[in-house]
Formats: structure tokens, C-alpha cells, sequence
């Protein structure tokens, strides 16, 4: 096998499934603020894989090495996947084309990579997909159901007054953008400009570099923050005053803050806004016509 380094993976169109109802819906899994799914490669069914927005492309990275033995492996390539961290990137075996399927939808041409080591081993998930399912469905994510509806660019959206629409960008590899406010101090809310990466637990994490758009919190502890593909994530925590998306604040945020050499894989980026950011709304991901749209759930009232 020769080896690879794998940078930017190119995007591949996928099938839509067809529904009677023009929408197909899928429990939710959660594990704390994030949301999990169940992949099905062949007859072989993974488990608790993140949903996550900052996944750029067609496919699956499977962390558990324990799926190694039940792949087709005989064709696949060595390659090297960059991710955050401070460390060299994660080694890995991709085969691709690859069809799996999620709930009744069957996603072809994809890419599916399984690493060799066991950087994640303790995790509670499996693996990592995203641009499969939001690059292609309209996403609803609602908790109060517990459901997961995926919806076709071309179907009518159950949008009314009680959703907040929010502009979205996408800059670099399919990331979605969004701008934010936040007030650290009590001062006047700053508008910062955020990536979503909605693999992270963390509410927001500020990204500190020598110049920023905003001051650090004055009570900070240093925190292990997380693991990515490049290795362990040391940072500090702080609570921020208020973090504004949209038309909603949201007060007393714990905050992470991490050296944008580490943390940072979308160049510019002020923050890096997680799903932690997101648990008191239900939620609409439009890739195709760059919007997000939210609306406060049941949770929204609680601390």
C-alpha cells in the first residue's frame, strides 16, 4: 500500500432516497450535546457515529479499531488525516467507493476511512461523518421529538415565525460559517466570526492568537479541552458574559480557549462555535441554500 496524505477530499454527489412524504425521519441519538448516528456498511452495523457539521466531505472516518476485521480491506490505501491538535496527523486505511446506509437512505460513492491506532479509544463513539447527510439533505434536528428529519433541497421546509433565520458561509473545505456576538466582560457584545463544528461539546471555543476582536476572560483554569486527529487539545476555561446567535442571548457561557495553532483548521476563523452552543433549540442545517434555521426548545429556560 502506498502511503497518502489527505488534505482536501473531493466532494461526490450522492442519490436521493425517495419518500412518500418528501422528508425521511431517523431517532435522535445524543451523547450529551452531541448527536450521534447508526451507519450500516454491508451487513455490518456501526453504532454511535457524530454528526458533524465541520466533516467536509463524502464519507466516514471509524475510530474503533475493533472494525478493522470486518472490512473489505484488500484495496485499501495508507493515508494521513490532519484534524486538530498539536501531533503529527492520524494514520489510517481508506477504501473507497464505499456505499453505506443511514436509516432508509443509502448514501453510494463514499469514502470510508478506519485508523490504525487507538488515539480514540475510551470514546463513546465510533467514528465521525457530516457532509454526507448535510451537504445533501435539508438536516432538522429536533430534540423535543428525539428525531432526525432529512429533507430534499427541493422540498417545502415546515418554516414558520417561531424560527429565527440565520445567514450561512462556507469558506474553506464545506465548513459552515456563521457570525456571532459575544460579551466577555459585560461589555458591548463583538461580533466574531465562527466556524460550526458540531463534533464539539463545547459551547464556544475562542480562539487565542496575538491580536483578537475581544479580551479573555478574568478567571480562567487550564483544561485538557479534547482530542482531534492531530493529537490532545490543552487550553483554558472561562465563563463569558453572552453569547448572542441570532436573536437569542444566552448568559453566564462557559467558555473554552485554545491557541488558534492548535485549535484552528479553518484560517480566519474568530471561534469555533460547538454544539454545546446549540442544546436549547431545535435546528434546521440548509447547506444548500446556506441557512440555519433555530427556534428555542423545551430545554431553552433552563440554566
Amino acid at each position: 500500500m502506498r502511503a497518502l496524505a489527505i488534505f482536501l477530499f473531493a466532494t461526490n454527489l450522492i442519490a436521493f432516497a425517495a419518500t412518500s412524504q418528501g422528508k425521511t425521519t431517523i431517532p435522535l441519538e445524543t451523547d450529551g450535546p452531541r448527536d450521534l448516528v447508526t451507519i450500516k456498511i454491508g451487513e455490518r452495523v456501526i453504532p454511535d457515529i457524530l454528526l458533524d457539521s465541520g466533516f467536509s466531505y463524502d464519507g466516514l472516518i471509524i475510530y474503533n479499531t475493533q472494525y478493522l476485521d470486518s472490512l473489505d480491506l484488500s484495496h485499501a490505501v495508507e493515508v494521513q488525516i490532519p484534524g486538530a491538535g498539536s501531533g503529527e496527523p492520524s494514520r489510517g486505511l481508506m477504501i473507497k467507493p464505499v456505499s453505506f446506509t443511514y436509516g432508509d437512505i443509502e448514501l453510494p460513492d463514499q469514502m470510508v476511512v478506519v485508523l490504525k491506532s487507538d488515539t480514540f479509544k475510551g470514546f463513546q463513539s465510533n467514528g465521525v461523518t457530516g457532509y454526507s447527510i448535510f451537504g445533501h439533505y435539508i438536516t432538522e434536528i429536533d430534540r423535543d421529538l428525539g428525531v432526525i428529519n432529512l429533507y430534499r433541497p427541493e422540498e417545502r421546509l415546515p418554516i414558520d415565525s417561531t424560527w429565527a433565520t440565520i445567514p450561512m458561509s462556507f469558506k474553506n473545505y464545506n465548513a459552515p460559517w456563521v457570525d456571532v456576538s459575544v460579551s466577555v466582560r459585560n461589555e458591548p457584545p463583538v461580533r466574531l466570526s465562527t466556524y460550526i463544528d458540531f463534533a464539539a461539546s463545547d459551547a464556544i471555543v475562542l480562539l487565542e492568537r496575538p491580536q483578537m476582536k475581544f479580551r479573555l476572560p478574568d478567571d480562567t483554569v487550564s483544561a485538557f479541552i479534547g482530542r482531534g486527529l492531530s493529537g490532545d487539545v490543552y487550553g483554558k476555561i472561562g465563563t463569558i458574559s453572552k453569547l448572542v446567535i441570532g436573536p437569542y442571548e444566552l448568559t453566564n457561557v462557559k467558555a473554552s480557549i485554545a491557541d488558534e495553532r492548535v485549535r484552528e483548521r479553518q484560517p480566519g476563523a474568530d471561534a469555533v462555535l460547538g454544539c454545546g452552543a446549540f442544546t436549547k433549540f431545535n435546528l434546521i442545517f440548509d447547506y444548500p441554500h446556506s441557512k440555519l434555521y433555530l427556534k428555542p426548545n423545551s430545554h431553552f429556560g433552563q440554566p
